[in-house]
C-alpha cells in the first residue's frame, strides 16, 4: 500500500463504506470538516453537517454512514485529483437522490486533504450544500432579499 497522500485520498474515497480501511487511513487525531464549520439549523437537517476537531476516522466513517442513510448515491465522478507535499485537493461531481422523497441532486464537490506518514489528518469536504438540502423539501415557499426591497421567492 502507498503512502503517497494522493494515493491514500483516492483510496480513501473508493472506501467510503469500509471502516477498516477508514481507521487504518484516517490519523486518530484527525479533524473533518462537512459543509460548514457550525451551522444549528444545517445540523438538524444534515447530522454529518459542522467540524469533527480531532475525531479522527469515526467522524468520516459516521459521515458516509450517514449520507448513506438519506440518500442513494446514483454517481460519483472524480473530475482531479492532485497535491503538493501533505496538502491533495479533490474536484468532482456527484448525483444523489434522498431515501425519503426520491428527489435528486448533482452536485459538485471539493476536498481538501492533508495527509502525514500515510494517513489523512485534516479532511473538508464541501459541496452545493443549497441543492443537496433541496433534496428533503416537503413543501411551503421560502422568499429570499439578496439586494433590498428585491424578494425572490422559491
Amino acid at each position: 500500500m502507498s503512502s503517497q497522500p494522493k494515493e491514500v485520498v483516492a483510496r480513501l474515497l473508493e472506501n467510503t463504506s469500509n471502516a477498516s480501511v477508514m481507521e487504518e487511513l484516517v490519523a486518530p487525531d484527525a479533524t473533518y470538516i462537512s459543509l460548514c464549520y457550525s451551522n444549528p439549523p444545517l445540523h438538524q437537517i444534515m447530522a454529518h453537517a459542522g467540524q469533527h476537531a480531532e475525531k479522527g476516522p469515526q467522524a468520516v466513517i459516521s459521515t458516509f454512514a450517514n449520507v448513506n442513510k438519506i440518500w442513494a448515491m446514483e454517481d460519483f465522478q472524480i473530475e482531479a485529483l492532485f497535491g503538493e507535499g501533505s496538502d491533495v485537493a479533490v474536484f468532482g461531481r456527484f448525483t444523489l437522490r434522498s431515501r425519503t422523497l426520491g428527489k435528486a441532486c448533482t452536485s459538485p464537490f471539493s476536498i481538501h486533504c492533508k495527509v502525514e506518514a500515510g494517513q489523512v489528518t485534516y479532511m473538508l469536504f464541501m459541496e452545493d450544500t443549497f441543492g443537496t438540502g433541496a433534496t428533503f423539501e416537503k413543501a411551503g415557499e421560502k422568499t429570499y432579499e439578496v439586494e433590498s426591497g428585491k424578494a425572490i421567492k422559491l
